[in-house]
């Protein structure tokens, strides 16, 4: 007989254990961030690691961002200056959360499973976020000589020059999928600073948390006023996905699942070839804004620059990750790529104001990036932009005029777009319409002689 494994009897031991579905719906639910698996790694896996500073257990102790680490303990202790509290009061505030938080890490290792170590990196993490974040807006409010009464004026992070050559790494870090903190643990490091409500302290969090980002317009985006976000990266997207100019719900066509279908969507050029006018929506961080009516598509601007990759990949990486997180980024950067396929196609955009470029001659690099940032992703077909991509298409097929604009741009771009061209299009017309005049002439002569013949006999 053969023995029986003890893989066999740990699974037949799970057979007789009670696993109900909803205990797996709600641990699934708990899940906030992630590590990026390789199959979306193996395209571009420097856009998901942090150069400069590690938030959360992920990439603590990489030896690049050990540097960090005294900066952290330093926005430690004059957070705890300044708010004349003791250091166990907020370890304990923190650690009533530790099970919630570390649920919020999806394959965290065994080593932050055990002991006080996860909460104190929760705690020292969390405060240097605070602090960096409030260090910047302190500069932007421009009350003070320095940025931070607490901080020295030549502080290397915490100063006008550490915001100048040092912020940027972090606000990038900021956005790395594995590099995230839930903004659960600053609400409750706020809290047990000065004791605000817990209602106040969600929009206080997640409008500082914009404000550092670059987000326009932070103070009053409906983002920021929501609940709070599940990390940095959660509420930036929120951001990109909400308008700040009043739009209306019945503004973002909504296809129901069961209609949409896959649509081969037409360059820029050609759309416009075929009659379709492009406008820029007058936003350039609602990326849902995107409408077609009336042969007009109407889009948010793209603006594209050194940091646009990264921001998409872990956007894309993001929403493929969390259930229930949706598609909407993945499917703009889809769209944009399917009506991008040239530089023809960036230049026209560009000139209706929908694509901007920092760099000089750079067209080449946005047909490119937009490529690259679509390899192997999957993109939901329930999109709403599958809904409009669908109207463009079905415009563009049934309109007559649409089929009269493409044969004359057809016409103007193949004999008129070259002098000679034209010159040789306009001699062969005059000599066919010559050709016709002499034979029609020919035959009415040969017809009048014929009839004077007939009545004059000899």
């Amino acid at each position: 007989m053969v023995e029986v494994t003890s893989w066999v009897e740990d699974v037949e031991k799970m057979l007789l254990e009670d696993h109900e579905l909803s205990s797996e719906v709600e641990q699934w639910r708990k899940h906030a961030i992630y590590r990026v698996p390789a199959r979306i790694k193996r395209l571009n896996g420097g856009a998901y690691k942090p150069q400069t500073v590690s938030l959360g257990p992920f990439h603590h102790g990489d030896p690049d961002l050990v540097p960090m680490e005294v900066h952290k303990r330093r926005a430690l202790l004059r957070l705890l200056r300044r708010a004349g509290r003791p250091l166990r009061d907020l370890v304990t505030a923190v650690g009533e959360l530790e099970k919630q938080l570390r649920a919020a890490y999806v394959g965290l290792g065994d080593e932050w499973r055990a002991g006080d170590r996860f909460v104190e990196m929760m705690v020292v993490d969390g405060c240097f976020l605070l602090e960096v974040m409030r260090t910047a807006a302190a500069a932007v409010a421009g009350r003070r000589r320095t940025v931070h009464p607490d901080y020295a004026p030549n502080d290397p992070v915490f100063s006008r020059h550490g915001l100048l050559y040092m912020v940027p790494y972090v606000q990038r870090d900021m956005l790395m999928v594995e590099n995230q903190l839930p903004l659960l643990l600053l609400q409750r490091i706020f809290a047990a600073e000065g004791g605000i409500g817990k209602t106040s302290t969600n929009v206080l969090i997640n409008r500082m948390v914009l404000n550092f980002l670059g987000v326009a317009d932070a103070d009053k985006h409906p983002a920021a006023a929501g609940s709070l976000g599940l990390h940095p990266l959660d509420i930036y997207r929120r951001s990109l996905l909400h308008g700040t100019g009043g739009r209306r719900d019945r503004d973002i066509h909504v296809q129901e699942p069961a209609a949409a279908k896959p649509v081969d969507v037409r360059s820029a050029r050609k759309l416009h070839e075929s009659g379709i006018r492009f406008r820029h929506s007058g936003q350039a961080d609602c990326l849902r804004d995107v409408r077609f009516h009336g042969g007009t598509l109407t889009m948010p601007q793209l603006f594209v620059d050194d940091s646009t990759e990264y921001k998409f990949l872990n956007l894309m990486a993001f929403e493929a990750l969390h259930v229930g997180a949706g598609g909407d980024v993945t499917a703009y950067v889809f769209f944009m790529r399917s009506i991008v396929g040239s530089v023809d196609d960036v230049r026209l955009l560009r000139s209706k104001g929908i694509v901007r470029s920092e760099w000089v001659d750079g067209d080449d690099t946005v047909v490119r990036l937009l490529n690259d940032m679509t390899r192997d992703v999957v993109c939901d077909e329930r999109s709403p932009l599958c809904a409009v991509q669908g109207e463009v298409e079905a415009y563009c097929r049934s309109n007559v005029r649409v089929f009269l604009h493409v044969s004359w741009c057809y016409l103007r771009r193949t004999y008129f777009g070259n002098p000679w061209t034209f010159l040789s299009l306009a001699a062969g017309v005059l000599l066919l319409v010559t050709d016709i005049i002499q034979t029609a002439y020919a035959v009415l002569s040969y017809e009048v002689q014929g009839k004077r013949e007939y009545h004059d006999p000899k």
